[in-house]
């Protein structure tokens, strides 16, 4: 299969050990490409360093909502040359966790909005992540799309409903699904999976979590995106070799890969 794995942390140090063997075992399945994202609450360095070692390495960087309590104007700056560097396609991730609350969420909400404003000005596409604050999102990036603000972007392992993955497509994003999409247990990413029109939905591990079944118990690795293809096709009633290509092509559009 061709395969795009849009979102992994390759820097993880779970990967530290085996890394070669990590990256040949998801060239043996079929992984044509990888967006790494570095963690701006630290220094993204590391994936700035896989993405100009590997040409099939991509990588993003942006506060994440866990770590909105370290955004700051002088993180904003260093955010804007961020987006400079070499192979760095997208923002993100960002957005608002209300899940965990690691931030308070007036803070969340404030590194999230600078960096829409960022992303929309350099013309860059967001990685969102939005957990257990679907409305207040929908909310915020509604009042975006209406006033022409809203930069491109994707939903990163959605696990939201149906009705909720309607109105981010209406704001003109992707939708991308993770391993919890072969979970037993997820009727309500199954319909997603199933009524996403197939030129907005993208796939990803989120590695080194959430690993796909029967990969369950295990650390995730960009090699088992091809279980999350395989369910998602199989829920579609479609090739997986075709839905994977077809993911893939969605990938490179919406980052600008070529």
């Amino acid at each position: 299969m061709n395969l795009f794995d849009t979102h992994v942390h390759l820097t993880d140090p779970r990967f530290q050990e085996d890394f070669p063997e990590v990256i040949t075992r998801m060239r043996e399945v079929g992984v044509s490409l990888a967006l790494t994202v570095g963690d701006g609450a630290d220094d993204p360095e590391g994936a700035f360093a896989l993405a100009r070692a590997y040409d099939f390495i991509y990588a993003a960087a942006g506060i994440h909502p866990h770590d909105a309590s370290a955004f700051s104007p002088e993180r904003f700056e260093m955010i804007r040359g961020w987006m400079d560097r070499e192979k760095v396609v997208a923002l993100g991730e960002i957005g608002m966790d209300y899940h965990y609350d690691l931030s308070p969420r007036e803070k969340q909400r404030e590194a999230f909005d600078a960096q829409l404003s960022l992303a929309y000005e350099l013309k860059k596409p967001v990685i969102m992540h939005i957990r257990e604050a679907h409305g207040e999102a929908v909310e915020m990036l509604t009042a975006r799309t209406r006033a022409g603000q809203m930069p491109p972007g994707v939903m990163h392992c959605y696990t939201g409903s149906w009705e909720s993955a309607r109105q981010y497509m209406d704001m003109g994003l992707y939708i991308s699904l993770s391993g919890a999409v072969t979970f037993k247990n997820a009727p309500k990413l199954w319909e997603v999976a199933e009524k996403v029109p197939l030129d907005r939905l993208m796939i990803e591990t989120d590695c080194p979590y959430m690993a796909p079944v029967p990969m369950r118990g295990r650390r995730n690795e960009p090699s088992f995106v091809r279980y999350v293809a395989e369910r998602i096709a199989e829920i579609r009633g479609m090739d997986a070799e075709v839905f994977a290509d077809a993911a893939a092509g969605n990938g490179k559009r919406l980052f600008g890969i070529h």
